[in-house]
């Protein structure tokens, strides 16, 4: 959602279906996006979005699953993306990274969400602030 919001003339639909149908990994939405950042002091914050699928056989696919939506006020059957954002301390605010629910994976949301701050980490982002459901200090904890 937050990707469409920047793009502006971009639907919510239109980018999931966009980051289903390309083999992009969220290193290369990294790098799209790094030189746009100031990638050390910022925060660090992860939403996720389901793209309805209510007709998909759950047996024939291990992305499609039962998911909480916000847009339905209850569970539904569709696509899992987790997103990571990143704004930086002047403000400018991007997606850095993704991952789609794989239930064959055995992960939580929140390991995701662990693996990929563990990632951008890596890859040279250093956040002061991670934002999700709670508001914590990135020395303050081992990430």
């Amino acid at each position: 959602m937050r990707l469409a919001e920047i793009l502006e003339e971009l639907s919510h639909d239109s980018v999931n279906r966009f980051l289903l149908r390309e083999q992009y990994t969220p290193k290369d939405l990294f790098d799209e996006v790094k030189g746009e950042l100031n990638l050390i002091g910022g925060t660090t914050s992860v939403d996720d979005s389901v793209l309805d699928k209510p007709y998909r056989d759950l047996s024939k696919t291990a992305l499609v699953g039962h998911f909480w939506s916000g847009k339905h006020k209850r569970t539904v059957k569709g696509i899992n993306l987790i997103t990571l954002y990143y704004t930086d301390i002047a403000g400018s605010s991007y997606p850095i990274s993704f991952r789609l629910y794989d239930k064959r994976e055995n992960k939580t949301k929140n390991d995701y969400f662990i693996e990929m701050l563990q990632e951008i980490k890596s890859w040279s982002a250093k956040p002061a602030w991670v934002t999700f459901n709670l508001l914590i200090q990135v020395d303050q904890c081992s990430l």
